[in-house]
Order: C-alpha cells, then structure tokens, then sequence
C-alpha cells in the first residue's frame, strides 16, 4: 500500500495534452475546406450563373422601386400638399357617397346575402353572388340580374374612378368544351359584366376585367356555404390617386415601339 501511495506521488502530470485535440480538429477543419473548395470549384460555372440570376433580379426591383418613387415625386412636385389633400378628401366623399347609395339601391339584394358592399380608405368593394348574376355553368346573365346592374352603373357612372371587374368561381372543376376550367369561366363571367357595364353608359376605359378562377376564396370550400360565397363576381371602384400613381408607373416602364417589357403585365381591358 506505501509503495503505491509512491508511485502515485511520483507521476508527472502532462499540461500539453490538449494539443493532441487540437491538431486532431486544425486537421479536420483542413479537410473540410479542401473538400468545400473542390465542390465550389466543380460547380463554379452552375455557381456564376445562379449568382448572376440572383444579382440581376435584385438590381430590377431596385429600378422598380426607384421609378415608382420617381412618378410619385415628380407628382408631388406639381401639386401643392393643399391641393393633395382637397383632391383626396373630394375623392373619399365621393367614394363614400356611392358606398352608401349601393348599399341603399341594393338593400333587398344585401338583406339576400347575395351583394355585399366593402368600403376601404381609397376603394369600394361590390360583392354580388354568382346566383344572382348566371345560371350555373353559365357566363351569360339573367334576367334578374340587367336590373341590380344597371342601377349599379347608374350610381357609378358619374364617378371619374376606375373600376376593376374580378370573377371568382369556388374550387369545382367545371370542364366543359366552352370552359375547360375555371379560369374561363371566371373570365367569361368577368367580361360579360363589363359589357353590361358599357351598355349601362359607363365609359370602357374606365373599365378591366380579371379572373381568378377559384384562388381567392372568401369562405371555406368544403362546405356548400362557403362554395356559395365563393362564387362571385367583385366590382373594386378605386381611389383616383392610387390610378394615378400606378399609371405614372406604367408609362415609366413602357417599351421602345415594337417592344415589350416583360417585368410589367397590363390587366386585359374589354
């Protein structure tokens, strides 16, 4: 028992062991940058070109930025902040004048559920259901609805605003040879208000029809309620300063004749 308690006395405790770790992990950090270096240096050209992609996508939506603000300065510019601001609340009580006579002129069809009329700062939103517009599978109109749109068109036809017609259908597929999906018929449907619009007295360039087929739902489309609510057709009547804008935006961005910008798409207009 002495001599071991001797022996153990006598051992030399090591302090460099940790050098030992040490040149264990610089040696495995070494491989780790050869092997990295050899990916990036078999990739290099796949490397240059998402680099360049990447590199380009941010300097367009630079130049977009930098345009737009351009448009809305140069507007500034012109016009006077006590002359915005008239503009904007004229544009608002008008807005929300026709807000109220829609909602008046269409209490009957509101208290059905089938209109409903959103009002926002710088929009108004009329919500009719497809049911009160068209026959199921239909784009052509029926008979109840020539009269709730051409009180619609009475009330918006002395407005200077634009107004953006949008279809909604609900996520049943509808496959038929005039519509192959609910792209088209969205569309069709879409159009075929515009046109009743334009019959209605309402300038057409004033007008744009869009279809979203089934992609922006207001309800849920498991249920046969919400598939009812889905299917719909939305007047958006916008502000004139947000029309502006977005037109200062658009004529900046315009293509030499004979070209075409391909970062800017218009909305297809009747």
């Amino acid at each position: 028992m002495r001599k071991r308690r001797r022996n153990k006395a006598n051992e030399v405790i090591h302090h460099d062991r940790w050098l030992v770790s040490y040149a264990d992990f610089v040696t495995l950090l070494f491989a780790f940058f050869v092997v990295m270096y050899a990916l990036s240096a078999s990739n290099e050209s796949q490397y240059q070109a998402v680099s360049q992609s990447i590199r380009t996508a941010f300097l367009e939506k630079k130049r977009q930025v930098v345009i737009l603000e351009e448009a809305l300065k140069e507007r500034v510019d012109h016009v006077s902040p006590i002359e915005l601001d008239e503009e904007w609340v004229a544009d608002s009580r008008q807005l929300q004048q026709a807000s109220d006579q829609l909602t008046q002129q269409l209490n009957e069809q509101v208290k059905d559920n089938l209109v409903a009329v959103n009002k926002g700062n710088s929009w108004i939103e009329l919500q009719m259901n497809s049911e009160l517009l068209f026959l199921s599978g239909s784009a052509d109109l029926s008979a109840n609805s020539l009269p709730v749109l051409k009180k619609v068109a009475e009330i918006l036809k002395p407005l200077p605003n634009q107004i953006q017609v949008e279809g909604h259908t609900d996520n049943l597929p509808i496959g038929t040879s005039k519509f192959p999906s609910n792209w088209e018929l969205s569309s069709a449907r879409a159009t075929t208000v515009v046109r009743e619009l334009i019959k209605n007295g309402i300038n057409p360039p004033r007008l744009s029809a869009i279809g979203y087929s089934e992609f922006h739902p207001v309800a849920d489309n498991k249920i046969e309620e919400g598939r009812f609510k889905n299917r719909r057709v939305s007047l958006l009547i916008i502000s004139q300063d947000y029309s502006r804008d977005r037109l200062h935006l658009i004529n900046a961005n315009k293509p030499a004749a004979g070209g075409q910008d391909r970062n800017f798409s218009a909305q297809a207009a009747p």
